[in-house]
């Protein structure tokens, strides 16, 4: 799943390189379902909060207590601060060196905003840097990493916690409706003004456009959907069978199906409250296929498969310096994905592998010199803070 996700938002940041106006009418309509790959964001926040909630749940079902939070906190670091610091810096670097925008406190601010995981709260630092614009889900992530164990304290607080893992499943859909109802008030009370709204005034200009549908609030309701998810997996029973196969078969096409469903209307397919990218169906039809494929037969081997788990790895590289790599591309080499050549398709494809092959080297050397190392030094950590003391 995670792979697909990443797939998918690579698929949607190439495409956006390819002159819509020179498209091959008998390719046009692969191309325009491929735009919608950015929906793959929601399948990693859907995947995030379904990974994250399990130990929450197992816990509770177990009547153990709260899983340390502390031990949660260094994880969700380990994990996502360096590289994400260090793709920020890069983008930040960029911003002005090599694309030409003033050094000034508008972009140091936003910069600083990023890197404190705090430039989701507003349209002028939503996007912290010019040099890439993938960052912005980054701080929305995190803060859904601080929802989800509030709204595991009050499941396990004293007066709420039961017994009954369907009373503990009903009151997380509580906590998902509350969120919804955040992200209505949101959306109704604070909307921004028109002056300098649209992508025509770049990446803020964009951000106006996008918020207030788009915020954190509203987007813990696409990430609790998959810690709903992971309760429910939990008690599933853990044999294999069919039936998980033909579920989860049909899950993977209702989440398909969700992307067409964009078409003719924004890119960013807002649906149920104006949430993006199709809520909830995809999001529903993502955590339905997290509940079944792991008892899956058939289809359990046919994706964890070698080439799906090295993408998973080091989807995370991939995700944070595609955009970096596809605009300096276009920005030192003005020809490439086709600009400016009669052979625009064929431009397009070759400069599109080409940025795949290094995307994918930058994000493998980003897990191996970087993201692994600080994870493992992490759980030395964590082993040494959790080992008992001796006398």
């Amino acid at each position: 799943m995670r792979a697909a996700a990443c797939l998918m938002v690579l698929v949607h940041h190439l495409v956006l390189r390819m002159n819509f106006n020179r498209i091959p009418p008998a390719l046009e309509p692969t191309f325009i379902l491929a735009r919608f790959g950015n929906h793959g964001v929601s399948v990693f926040f859907v995947l995030s909060g379904f990974l994250l909630a399990r130990p929450f749940w197992l816990a509770l079902d177990r009547d153990q207590p709260l899983p340390s939070l502390k031990i949660y906190a260094m994880r969700r670091a380990a994990r996502i601060l360096p590289g994400f610091w260090f793709a920020l810096t890069a983008g930040f670097l960029i911003s002005f060196t090599i694309y030409g925008f003033p050094l000034d406190g508008e972009l140091v601010g936003r910069y600083i905003a990023g890197f404190f995981l705090t430039s989701q709260w507003h349209w002028r630092t939503f996007f912290p840097v010019q040099g890439d614009g993938p960052l912005w889900s980054i701080p929305f992530e995190t803060t859904c990493y601080v929802l989800l164990p509030i709204g595991f304290l009050l499941l396990f607080h004293p007066t709420l916690r039961s017994r009954s893992a369907l009373v503990s499943r009903l009151l997380w859909i509580g906590i998902i409706a509350v969120a919804l109802v955040g992200h209505w008030l949101v959306v109704t009370y604070l909307p921004t003004d028109s002056v300098g709204r649209g992508w025509q005034y770049g990446f803020q200009g964009g951000a106006k456009e996008w918020m207030p549908r788009y915020n954190p609030i509203g987007f813990f309701a696409i990430f609790a959907i998959g810690a709903l998810a992971a309760g429910m997996q939990a008690v599933i029973p853990a044999r294999r069978s069919a039936i998980h196969d033909i579920i989860g078969a049909l899950a993977i096409v209702m989440g398909a199906w969700q992307l067409p469903q964009s078409i003719g209307g924004p890119g960013e397919g807002y649906a149920w409250l104006g949430i993006p990218y199709q809520f909830p169906l995809l999001p529903l039809a993502v955590a339905i296929a997290l509940c079944t494929l792991p008892q899956s037969l058939l289809l359990a081997k046919l994706l964890d498969n070698r080439v799906s788990r090295y993408v998973a790895t080091v989807s995370f590289g991939v995700y944070i310096w595609q955009d970096i790599v596809l605009t300096l591309m276009q920005q030192l080499f003005p020809w490439t994905f086709g600009t400016g050549s009669d052979d625009v398709l064929g431009g397009w494809v070759a400069s599109s592998l080409v940025a795949t092959a290094i995307i994918f080297a930058i994000g493998t050397l980003s897990h191996v010199l970087l993201e692994r190392p600080v994870i493992q030094w992490a759980r030395t950590r964590e082993s040494m803070a959790t080992r008992p003391l001796t006398v």
